[in-house]
């Protein structure tokens, strides 16, 4: 019966370790492209970023982000939908650029451009910074044949 037991705990053990020794979370799909377009803001964030300035007019002294938050979650509620329509609006616009911005993103993808413009700009890059080390190297060589 003690062998029974003390080898669940080693289990446990085991498996704590084996999770421990991991670290990070194993990276699920892609990793993101940077170039890929922001989602757009919800009616509530587009109300959210005018209201902020607002708040922080009538209330300087407050450096809580989390009243801010709540603060114009609860006018953000108090609100009729004929207040809100304008906030509406305006995130609708921002749908449609969204849209369009990821379709041409999607466009370039599929083409394939996305990729080698980016191995490409490394390769730049790296080329100009050895270019650049062998005219300070030159340059320096010069000066001390000249001493």
């Amino acid at each position: 019966m003690k062998g029974g037991k003390s080898k669940a705990k080693a289990d446990t053990k085991l498996s704590v370790k084996k999770g421990a020794a991991a670290g990070k979370k194993p990276a699920k799909g892609k990793a993101k492209d940077p170039n890929k377009p922001k989602r757009p803001a919800s009616a509530f964030f587009v109300f959210m970023e005018e209201f902020r300035k607002q708040y922080k007019e009538k209330h300087p002294n407050n450096k809580s982000v989390a009243a801010v938050g709540k603060a114009g979650g609860d006018k953000w509620k108090s609100l009729s939908d004929a207040e809100k329509a304008p906030y509406i609006a305006r995130a609708d616009k921002r749908k449609v650029e969204y849209e369009k911005n990821l379709q041409a993103y999607n466009k370039k993808l599929a083409d394939g451009v996305g990729a080698d413009e980016e191995e490409s700009d490394k390769s730049k890059s790296e080329v100009n910074d050895d270019d650049e080390d062998d005219e300070e190297g030159s340059g320096e060589d010069e000066d001390d044949d000249d001493e």
